[in-house]
């Protein structure tokens, strides 16, 4: 039986506690990410005298078959030997590992030693004299950084490296976040395993780094007591959080700055730590030495001069963000998965290519359908928005909905052709699982129906951005609502590069409009705003009250405050519908039809899940409703008396400025907080007859017509 022939060996002890293992296992992830297979050949390593075992990212691995772990003495075939850790080789190994390559490299993750004694871990010449006796003199020497390259040379001048580091490597989508307006003292923090060496020698140089003051908070992931032990107290403004107890990249996204400062004898190797902090957005505070490996995205400063630079920084929000994108733009470019494949593929590493198929392919027939891709599993906004441009299509447009929303069947019911999408929190993913996911399935969905254009409307999430690099062919269009709040989302506006087109639904509070989509503006095909229905649609107000079971010659309300996915709204419910019954209304609350859990019953409401509820807004006399897209947008055009009850909850969504400019135009009223005496304010004045009819009157002034026709017309036009 012929014997099976790994592309990548990586031979090491995966006990190790820290940043080998981690490392370890971004290859391999990368290595599989790639369709190549990993076997891993693992030796105990002399100065590990505990008994421990394998670093729970190791292990990860081997259980999801991401690497297989050969068996002690199995015979292991591969076209490529990663040895890592020189430390294992301080002595001689109890048997040579059963292990044939065609070629080899060992990684040098560690320095020889530091600045007191340039062999304080392992003696270079009496480590590569192991090595070649195990693997051959051909081996690759590759240093990780150009520190290590340096204290390697100054062991031995003559010793032959790569001419290229085999640097740390990182998947950014894996550790970013987005990060919200952060409010009270800025937060410095740091982690990485115990070890003396890893902190400021001095007391004062350790204070200096992580200060002592009232208006700076410290967080510290690991190896926080040998501070403590070396200053012979805890600051209270310090926390300390054992190594371990929480992911780091949990951790990372509860900081304002990542501060690494240490021992001035340790020659760091590459400070993996700090190239997590900085694919997490988290500015990095370091000394000058970190710069040939993180140029000019870190900040590089002396202990003395963090805080003056925490304080500048923090005071500064724009200053701070883009220093947030440009670390994490560094480490995608400098450090991602493609680094590490590019320097495999130099070594004649590269996934299988598929076979020719044994005849040759038929011409694909010319492509003129649309696929509508919406996002979201808990709203239904970016599906309405897509179904409002869907259904104006010429209907001789082949037209398929996919979108992660639970409202699937609320596209199917409206007569298109539907595909199913699990999103990211439904199905429970890791986020490269779902990138993956996510772009496999918009790939099989454009090869399956064909489409010409691929309009999306949803954020450019990463599998989103990977299939439309992968399929050039394709018109794709972002269709991008506007009125994002302010400092949000810049992130996403940096990827618009993978859209060819955008197509921007207009929105009648723009004025107000602070958003990030403000400034990006060339290119953009702006149309009025979209609603799923016109105005011609809507039924009258007989038909819609005797469709809704409502009494005749009553006042009648709706409540429609969102699907309750996102915030509470049962709270506020109660306290309008009592309100509004104690006026004489009747109360109609509108659940969503993608609303996860049914509402908790509103005394004295009347509980309707109709989709559109548009259709029936003409037998209402007052909606109070949340100031999303959709609704706000509906009622203004629509004429409909409104109370617009903004939620402050949504990521992007601006929710209360579009109904602040709403009531400053006349069009609407606002309750600013509905958990205050705000609410009865408002709602004392909506029930007003007088006060009903100025809104009408005010919303036929500046009703802005339905722009739906005018993007399906220009779509068409793409086709």
């Amino acid at each position: 039986m012929t014997a099976t022939v790994h592309d990548v060996a990586i031979l090491s002890d995966f006990r190790y506690p820290g940043g080998t293992s981690a490392s370890i296992a971004a290859e391999v992830r990368a290595q599989a990410r790639a369709g190549l297979t990993t076997v891993l050949v693992h030796v105990r390593s002399p100065h590990l005298k505990r008994d421990r075992p394998f670093h729970p990212l190791i292990t990860a691995l081997i259980r999801d078959g991401s690497a297989y772990l050969a068996a002690e003495g199995e015979e292991v075939s591969a076209k490529l030997l990663v040895v890592r850790q020189p430390r294992i080789f301080t002595e001689d190994l109890a048997a040579r590992p059963p292990v044939r390559a065609g070629r080899a490299v060992m990684v040098l993750n560690q320095a020889p030693g530091d600045a007191g004694d340039p062999a304080r871990y392992y003696d270079f010449a009496a480590v590569r004299e192991r090595v070649e006796g195990l693997f051959g003199a051909g081996i690759e020497w590759a240093p990780i950084s150009p520190q290590v390259r340096a204290e390697v040379l100054r062991a031995d001048p003559a010793a032959t490296l790569t001419g290229i580091d085999w640097h740390e490597i990182i998947d950014g989508s894996e550790w970013w976040r987005e990060r919200p307006a952060r409010t009270g003292a800025p937060v410095v923090g740091r982690h990485g395993r115990p070890d003396p060496v890893k902190w400021p020698r001095t007391r004062q140089e350790l204070l200096q780094a992580y200060p002592d003051s009232p208006d700076v908070r410290v967080r510290v992931l690991g190896g926080g007591e040998l501070a403590v032990e070396r200053l012979g107290r805890q600051p209270a403004n310090w926390e300390l959080l054992e190594f371990g107890t929480v992911e780091p990249v949990d951790f990372l996204h509860t900081l304002d700055f990542f501060v690494y400062f240490h021992d001035p004898d340790l020659i760091e190797a590459f400070g993996r730590t700090i190239m997590e902090a900085m694919a997490a957005g988290v500015p990095v505070i370091v000394g000058e030495h970190f710069r040939p490996i993180f140029s000019d995205a870190a900040l590089y400063t002396t202990p003395a001069g963090v805080l003056p630079l925490v304080r500048e920084l923090h005071a500064n929000p724009d200053r701070y963000r883009a220093v947030s994108l440009r670390g994490r733009e560094f480490i995608e470019s400098r450090y991602g998965y493609p680094s590490h494949l590019a320097r495999l593929a130099a070594r004649g590493i590269r996934p299988d290519a598929p076979p020719p198929p044994a005849l040759p392919a038929p011409r694909p027939a010319p492509r003129r359908g649309v696929l509508l891709v919406s996002d979201n599993g808990v709203g239904l906004g970016h599906l309405s928005r897509l179904m409002a441009i869907g259904r104006r299509l010429p209907k001789d447009t082949p037209t398929v909905v996919a979108t992660q929303s639970h409202g699937a069947m609320v596209a199917h019911r409206e007569g298109f052709l539907t595909e199913y999408i699990p999103s990211r929190s439904v199905l429970g993913l890791p986020r490269p699982a779902w990138t993956e996911l996510l772009r496999s399935r918009l790939e099989h969905l454009i090869d399956l129906h064909g489409p010409s254009i691929v309009a999306v409307d949803s954020v450019p999430h990463d599998g989103i951005v990977a299939a439309a690099r992968a399929r050039p062919e394709i018109t794709w269009v972002w269709v991008r609502r506007p009125m994002w709040r302010r400092d949000t989302g810049a992130e996403w506006i940096e990827r618009r590069s993978a859209f060819q087109h955008v197509l921007e639904p207009g929105e009648f509070a723009a004025a107000a409009d602070e958003g990030p989509t403000v400034d990006d503006r060339d290119g953009v095909f702006p149309v009025r705003p979209i609603t799923y229905l016109d105005a011609a649609e809507l039924v009258g107000a007989e038909e819609a009250r005797a469709a809704l079971d409502l009494a005749p010659g009553r006042p009648a309300a709706l409540l429609q405050l969102g699907a309750g996915n996102i915030n509470d709204i049962s709270s506020p419910a109660a306290r309008i519908a009592r309100h509004l019954r104690g006026a004489g209304f009747q109360v109609v609350l509108a659940e969503s039809a993608i609303a996860c859990e049914p509402m908790p019953p509103v005394p004295g409401a009347h509980v309707v899940r109709v989709y559109p509820i548009s259709r029936y807004l003409r037998g209402f006399d007052l909606v109070v409703s949340a100031s999303g897209y959709n609704s706000f947008h509906e009622l203004i055009a629509f004429g409909i008396p409104s109370v617009f009850v903004p939620n402050r909850e949504t990521a992007l969504d601006d929710q209360v400025s579009r109904a602040r400019f709403a009531a400053a135009a006349g069009a609407a009223l606002i309750v600013e907080d509905p958990d205050g005496d705000d609410l009865d304010r408002v709602l004392a004045r909506a029930v007003r007859a007088e006060v009903r009819d100025g809104l009408r009157r005010r919303c036929a002034e500046v009703a802005p017509g339905n722009g739906a026709a005018d993007a399906a017309a220009w779509l068409t036009a793409l086709t």
